[in-house]
């Protein structure tokens, strides 16, 4: 990471937890003019500790936003593996 700083416009996950803390991160993001970003994989302070499949942390990600939050939300938001 760049700067090792959560902000306004970031912020870091160690993993996308099972409560609601990803869905009300991603709705405050949307309704945060500029958006935002959440990566998921990454320490509070920054340190990038990885998903153990990107590729099934992205469906489960996107099925999540797109099962529980209303209304839909699905095209204004994008989940990438970097």
């Amino acid at each position: 990471m760049a700067n090792n700083m959560e902000s306004n416009r970031l912020e870091y996950k160690r993993e996308a937890d099972k409560g609601d803390k990803l869905e009300k991160a991603v709705v405050a993001f949307l309704n945060y003019n500029g958006g935002g970003e959440i990566l998921i994989g990454v320490d509070d302070n920054g340190s990038i500790v990885g998903v153990t499949n990107s590729d099934a942390e992205q469906r489960k990600i996107t099925d999540r936003l797109g099962n529980n939050i209303r209304p839909k939300i699905l095209g204004l938001f994008d989940v990438v593996a970097e």
